[in-house]
């Protein structure tokens, strides 16, 4: 006899442990239904997602005109699997000049982005059950150990150090580490290590390594996301670790790329940087995964980046833009908790992001319910005021933290003080 099966019997047929068990973005996942529920004609400001609306934030002239120009030229082939030569020539010059990181065009990859580069390190520096250390709220760190087949080691940090760690704080969590991930300017904070700060994990880090070696053991690598960098305000300075102590070089890999600093997040050109052997291996494993940066971006990019004086043009424009956002919703939330609102925010330091606190679990509502949880807390000030910020426990942060992501990359430079009108309207409803 035949056998037979229904669709049902099949609807759910094993995956690998590593797909069954991962976990998609949060993130995504709830600008996802922002974006739907606006679709349906709901009044809401979408302060999600860390991207930028090309209506305010359009990318570079020179840069649109280039990568038409390279297309119009039939630039449409494959690059070359590390990058191509003049972008990657383009990049030690410029991080030569603008950050003072001497890195030859052979130390330099060039990908789609941070996020296959981040991938690539990963898989390149950790091997099943290796251990990575990474301070929490971040950016995706969990989930690509989780892709890695690592052990998560998360170190919570607190607004007492603008949710950035330091040595004291990762001084024992490194004991048997392969990784430490970090990230500065931080996603989801916006804030920057002090020098104090990094100068302490950089010789945590080295003595490590001095220790390991000297008994072959496997060293501690050092993966530092600096991808919004060049987003620093006011009197912020941005350190990175090589600068720092330059003992450190054999074991730091940067993340960096055009994403941020010149709003081009769809344009899709990123560089990482590090010992040749590793840039060449994060070269084979992204060879295979196909994760290129197109052809004709490259080609326009590396042009791009030696007009000095259009870059600089750029740069002080945009900053100045995001900053007038980042201080508009900052002066609202401080005039909110001036006026007795549970409610306040961390001063801006850098990248497209306002740390902001409500602390409004346990409050009620005119309809006689409790905001028991952050969740009904962020689903209240979306209902009440129009609002979609996403919490700190999206980025790893514990479920009962108060804090959230403000991303101004879509935001109106006038919509801070309509924000917190409308907050202000909300939070009058509680008691």
């Amino acid at each position: 006899m035949k056998a037979t099966s229904t669709s049902s019997d099949l609807s759910n047929l094993p995956v690998s442990e590593m797909a069954e068990s991962l976990v998609g973005s949060e993130i995504i996942k709830l600008a996802g239904e922002i974006k739907a529920r606006i679709a349906q004609g709901e009044s809401i400001y979408n302060l999600t997602i860390g991207d930028f609306n090309p209506e305010i934030f359009p990318i570079p002239e020179e840069l649109l005109e280039g990568i038409l120009a390279k297309y119009r030229a039939q630039h449409t082939n494959y690059p070359a699997a590390n990058g191509m030569e003049s972008l990657r020539v383009a990049v030690s010059d410029f991080m030569r000049k603008r950050q003072g990181l001497s890195y030859s065009p052979d130390e330099i990859l060039i990908a789609g982005g941070a996020r296959p580069l981040i991938y690539a390190a990963y898989q390149a520096l950790v091997d099943p059950e290796d251990i990575v250390v990474f301070p929490v709220p971040s950016w995706n760190n969990n989930h690509y150990t989780h892709l890695s087949r690592g052990k998560a080691r998360l170190i919570m940090t607190g607004p007492e150090t603008h949710f950035m760690p330091n040595a004291e704080l990762l001084k024992d969590a490194l004991d048997g580490a392969r990784m430490l991930a970090l990230c500065s300017p931080l996603n989801p904070t916006g804030t920057v290590f002090s020098k104090e700060q990094l100068s302490g994990i950089c010789e945590l880090v080295l003595n490590i390594n001095t220790a390991r070696l000297a008994k072959n053991e496997k060293p501690l690598y050092l993966l530092f996301d600096q991808i919004y960098w060049q987003l620093t305000h006011g009197d912020t300075q941005h350190f990175d670790p090589v600068s720092l102590l330059p003992e450190l070089r054999p074991f730091t890999i940067y993340i960096d790329g055009i994403s941020k600093a010149f709003a081009a997040t769809g344009v899709r050109v990123g560089w990482a940087m590090g010992p040749e052997k590793i840039m060449n291996k994060m070269k084979s494993i992204l060879g295979h995964v196909g994760a290129w940066s197109p052809k004709a971006e490259q080609l326009a990019c590396a042009e791009y980046l030696e007009m000095d004086d259009a870059v600089d043009t750029y740069l002080a424009d945009i900053k100045t833009r995001v900053m007038n956002r980042l201080n508009g919703f900052y002066q609202g939330f401080q005039d909110l908790k001036r006026d007795g609102y549970p409610v306040d925010a961390i001063a801006p330091q850098a990248a497209i992001y306002l740390t902001a606190q409500l602390h409004l679990v346990g409050m009620k509502t005119q309809e006689g319910g409790i905001l028991e949880d952050v969740a009904a807390v962020t689903d209240y000030v979306l209902r009440e005021a129009g609002l979609a910020i996403v919490p700190f426990y999206a980025f790893g942060a514990e479920r009962s933290s108060t804090w959230y992501r403000i991303s101004v990359g879509t935001a109106q430079e006038s919509d801070a003080h309509e924000v917190c009108s409308r907050l202000r309207t909300a939070l009058e409803k509680l008691s």
